[in-house]
């Protein structure tokens, strides 16, 4: 009897599988997808019901190989990809690429790699889901027809280079509609009155001024509120009404991908995509007491539902760790948000008897803190209520009313394990008062003594902008994109320049809010948020057998490409609509000259083009960033100037100080280690990226290292490849894997499953 193939995606998903299954079963890796359209051109016929036309990702043949060879060899194949739509069409393109029939595979699927999981999907195999497949496809197609057909309008109007995505630009929409929203802000100026009160027993305490005359009480100058304090101080005050109740605090339910990215963004201060690469490295097993273990259930979920199984064992933790009256009587039942796939548990601990300090010293950093709030957030979930008492005491001064709030823990429940960060405080949220323990013995007809009456200015402040905390959330909250494509979206905006990162802020750049406004003007109809979400629910009605592929990729498609079409025959138009008119004076030929976009960014050309070809940086693109850099010969700080062959740092001190140094990548050197990557010039004036360390370390590559993990093999590294002919590339120098051009990576944000 031969032995049995099982395929995942991951090396490691496949050594902790091949440690469970034992010597009857061989488990390889196909190191993620291994079939894709094609990377230099549309792949879709448009004509024949937009038949997509798949090839061997680049660097994948060898593995195919040896998938084919070993699956030859085998009684029965199992594909074992992730349990997703994304996994589901990565079984199908495997299974085709190794020649295999579709019903001579056996499909597996498991939310958590634990032995007794892992066994019985063997035992309850099942056959390729063409639901979900089609449903990853028409998502696949769709978001190709977008990058292929518009992208190109975006480099003949704007420059090359940049690129649109059917989800990811209508997020780079969220981002700059906030920040146009906050440039538009007029702060409104108001006042607040606190009173410092004291009882009878000296215990002292604060109230806020609510009231006048029983109606709302809004002080909008320093004039007002100091009417009111001397009014105020001419007032005997005394209690009205005291209430007191008891207030039940539930917990959160268990995570689901985005609560989690936001979980990490706002209390390990993580981003989206560190996130969910530690949380992959937990899901598909460490090292554990000799034996290599899933630690957590799969982690693109949109589901809190958990296992009975689960929920019996956590239980049982409670009672032992904690004690019986930290125990519900009933099992705590959480309600997942309508629309969501619900194909998955929660994100949960696979064992958990598993507590995160035993396993603390056996994970890296990163492992170990999203461990425990994961482990946290799960028991929790099962454990009693809070309860807070809560005081409300109203205070008369004539025809002014003014309140003070107190609470008290009554009984901690879940929070003696775990609470819930919140995002910081919204620069757009009034100030409010905070709760207070109050004196035991405040009642009803009670008098007190004012000791101070505090006016106090405040303004309005505009809605914070987004973090990659609060923009997870305003994406999952509308519908846009699905828990596989949230960290692959914002960080697509990243890279390509759009969206930067400042103070964990996500702020719109010139080239973002340029492209958004071509794209929103130029097709508002496919980028609108509302018509996204749409479309999100007619892939989700494909996974349900509702809705056919095709016809929803037909009437998608019809929807704009009469706009496509008309964009294109204007294109010249549009271009010089972007163009903005200047004040500098072309010295050659005397007209105004324009600020027009290129590669690099901005600059000033004149519109006599061509017949006068000058062109000159822009005065406010020639700003010299500061860096951390010190220069060695004297000291000084140390900016960032650009030259014919691109940036250098400088000494500021210049012209007294001519100091100059290669510009460092913030890529570490993948040879030595130790070393930084810099950019350098050969004897002949072309552009190489070398390590620092020259000549201890001799690294050199004349392709432009970009510090983005490879999506299949996981090399901290990928390299840009590109001419002034032809796009740049993303190519991998360790699987060999060739990523696709800019436009058509962009797009792959947007094509999780």
């Amino acid at each position: 009897m031969g032995k049995s193939l099982v395929v995942v995606e991951s090396p490691a998903k496949a050594k902790t599988i091949n440690k469970i299954l034992g010597k009857d079963f061989i488990v390889k890796s196909c190191m993620g997808h291994v079939r894709d359209l094609p990377p230099k051109e549309l792949g879709v016929d448009v004509e024949h019901d937009f038949k997509p036309r798949y090839v061997t990702i680049r660097g994948k043949g060898k593995v195919l190989s040896e998938l084919r060879k070993a699956a030859q060899e085998a009684d029965t194949v199992y594909l074992a990809t992730d349990p997703d739509r994304e996994g589901e069409a990565i079984a199908w393109h495997v299974a085709h690429a190794i020649d295999m029939k579709e019903e001579d595979v056996r499909r597996i699927l498991f939310n958590e790699i634990t032995p007794k999981a892992v066994r019985e999907a063997i035992a309850q195999s099942g056959h390729l889901d063409m639901k979900k497949v089609n449903a990853q496809q028409a998502r696949r197609v769709l978001d190709r027809l977008v990058g292929y057909e518009i992208s190109p309008l975006l480099w003949k109007v704007i420059h090359s280079g940049l690129s649109a995505g059917r989800v990811q630009s209508v997020a780079l929409r969220q981002i700059c509609e906030r920040d146009l929203e906050i440039a538009a802000f007029k702060p409104e100026e108001y006042w607040s009155i606190e009173a410092r009160c004291r009882t009878a027993a000296q215990e002292a305490f604060a109230a806020r001024l609510l009231q006048h005359r029983g109606e709302k009480l809004e002080i909008t100058n320093q004039e007002n509120a100091e009417r009111i304090v001397g009014e105020l101080q001419q007032q005997r005050f005394t209690i009205t009404e005291v209430k007191q109740r008891d207030q039940l605090r539930h917990p959160s339910p268990p995570f689901i991908t985005s609560t989690l990215q936001q979980e990490c963004a706002r209390r390990l201060r993580f981003s989206v995509k560190r996130t969910m690469t530690v949380a992959q490295q937990l899901y598909e097993g460490v090292e554990i007491e000799g034996e290599t273990r899933g630690l957590i259930t799969y982690m693109r979920t949109d589901s809190v539902r958990v296992a009975a199984e689960a929920v019996v064992e956590v239980r049982e933790q409670i009672g032992q760790r904690y004690g019986m009256e930290y125990l519900p009587e009933t099992p705590n039942a959480y309600k997942t948000k309508r629309g969501a796939q619900d194909a998955h548990e929660a994100i949960r601990p696979t064992y958990v008897n598993l507590h995160p300090a035993k396993v603390k010293d056996l994970l890296t950093t990163d492992q170990a803190r999203v461990y425990e709030i994961i482990w946290k957030r799960f028991v929790s979930s099962q454990m009693k209520p809070q309860i807070l008492s809560l005081t409300t005491v109203d205070i008369s001064a004539g025809e002014y009313l003014l309140r003070a709030n107190g609470s008290s823990t009554k009984f901690p429940g879940f929070t003696l394990l775990y609470t819930e960060s919140k995002e910081e405080k919204e620069e757009g949220a009034e100030d409010e008062e905070d709760s207070r323990i109050l004196p035991a013995g405040l009642a009803k007809g009670q008098d007190l003594e004012v000791q101070e009456l505090k006016p106090e200015q405040h303004f309005t402040k505009p809605p914070a902008r987004y973090t990659e905390a609060s923009l997870v959330k305003e994406l999952e909250a509308k519908g846009i994109g699905r828990p596989s494509t949230y960290a692959q979206i914002i960080t697509t905006l990243q890279d390509r320049e759009y969206v930067e990162r400042v103070e964990r802020n996500l702020i719109a750049t010139e080239r973002g809010h340029t492209v958004n406004k071509f794209l929103v003007e130029t097709f508002p109809h496919i980028f609108d948020v509302k018509f996204t979400a749409q479309m999100e629910d007619e892939l989700d009605r494909i996974e349900e057998g509702d809705d056919n592929w095709i016809e929803t990729v037909r009437t998608f498609y019809s929807s704009w490409n009469h706009a496509l079409q008309d964009a294109n025959s204007r294109r010249r138009e549009l271009k010089q609509a972007l163009q903005e008119e200047s004040t500098v004076v072309c010295e050659e030929c005397g007209r105004l000259m324009v600020v027009k976009w290129g590669r690099n960014g901005r600059f000033l050309a004149c519109p006599g083009y061509p017949q006068c070809k000058n062109t000159k940086p822009l005065a406010e693109e020639q700003a010299q960033p500061p860096t951390d850099a010190i220069c060695d010969l004297c000291q000084s700080p140390m900016v960032v100037k650009s030259g014919r062959y691109g940036r250098f740092l400088a000494c500021s001190s210049y012209p007294e100080c001519k100091n100059v140094k290669p510009l460092p990548l913030g890529v570490s050197c993948p040879e030595c280690g130790t070393g930084e990557l810099v950019e350098k010039q050969s004897r002949k004036g072309k552009v190489f990226y070398g390590c620092n360390r020259y000549p201890t370390c001799k690294f050199a590559s004349w392709d432009k290292p970009v510090a983005k993990a490879c999506p299949h093999c996981e090399a901290p590294l990928v390299f840009e490849k590109g001419s002034r002919s032809n796009p740049p590339v993303l190519y991998c120098r360790s699987c060999h894997t060739q990523l696709e051009t800019p436009a058509a990576v962009a797009v792959d944000a947007d094509s999780g499953g």
